[in-house]
């Protein structure tokens, strides 16, 4: 048993906690400039991990909750934040997606304990999938930094199906997710808790030919404010503000985008 399976319990795998998003990866062109913005923004602390000097390993609290790899230039990949989520088989989520007219970025390949694939929707989203353990127990996880995933796409029904069939969400099997709608969104909880959104806009509205579809990554913070002053202290910038202060989307220098959500938020 590691420290972190000693700190916090028993690691669960993919196969205990399976479709909810289990992981979330920055693609950086500089991680050293990438470690100094969110440790100022989000308090994390860094550390390398088992796969070299390419990696690297955020903690909050003692708790790992976020990677981060300096591919982006060299594998000529945009620099962003992608959701991984947990499968009970890494090929067979990758032949339901390519069958269900998803492409395959990366893998699947091993990356021990575990195996981690890197796909895009059929309207091109970018996700990921990982069978394996799970990074410090999913529920410690959950509570260390993320908050939830939220995918902006065109048509909400047409993705949740999408995700639906490639992660089996709604299965009956124990440990799976399921999944309902909230107003204009389909909601995915798992063990009661809401972990991801699917949001397309107005129900019957139609699609936006100008959106981007993608995965926005909520972190949860105490303090918005800080957090958007400190991300323009440090060459970030404010995208948008909610109608409140419960919420932020911001973006790091090198463009990656993401959203910090008060606690009390969903």
């Amino acid at each position: 048993m590691n420290r972190d399976e000693a700190l916090h319990g028993e690691v669960l795998s993919s196969h205990s906690v399976f479709g909810a998003p289990c992981w979330v990866s920055l693609s950086a062109r500089d991680l050293g400039a990438a470690e100094a913005f969110y440790a100022a923004v989000l308090g994390w602390e860094w550390s390398t991990g088992g796969f070299g000097d390419q990696f690297r390993t955020a903690r909050a609290g003692g708790v790992p909750v976020a990677g981060a790899a300096e591919v982006a230039t060299a594998w000529r990949t945009a620099v962003s934040w992608t959701p991984y989520f947990a499968v009970t088989d890494a090929n067979a989520a990758v032949s339901r997606s390519q069958e269900r007219g998803g492409t395959t970025a990366v893998g699947p390949i091993a990356f021990p304990p575990g195996r981690a694939a890197v796909l895009a929707d059929r309207d091109g989203a970018v996700f990921g999938v990982w069978e394996g353990a799970l990074v410090a127990g999913w529920e410690h996880w959950r509570q260390a930094a993320p908050a939830f995933v939220r995918l902006h796409t065109r048509d909400a029904f047409d993705a949740a199906i999408f995700y639906g069939e490639v992660l089996q969400w709604a299965s009956t099997r124990p440990g799976g997710c399921e999944v309902h709608y909230d107003g204009d969104e389909v909601v995915l909880t798992s063990g009661g808790l809401v972990v991801a959104r699917i949001h397309s806009g107005a129900l019957g509205a139609a699609p936006d030919p100008a959106l981007r579809p993608h995965w926005q990554i909520h972190f949860a913070v105490t303090d918005v404010e800080a957090c958007v002053t400190a991300a323009l202290a440090h060459g970030g910038s404010a995208l948008r503000r909610g109608t409140d202060v419960d919420e932020a989307v911001l973006a790091d220098p090198d463009g990656a985008r993401f959203t910090v959500t008060s606690r009390a938020a969903p």
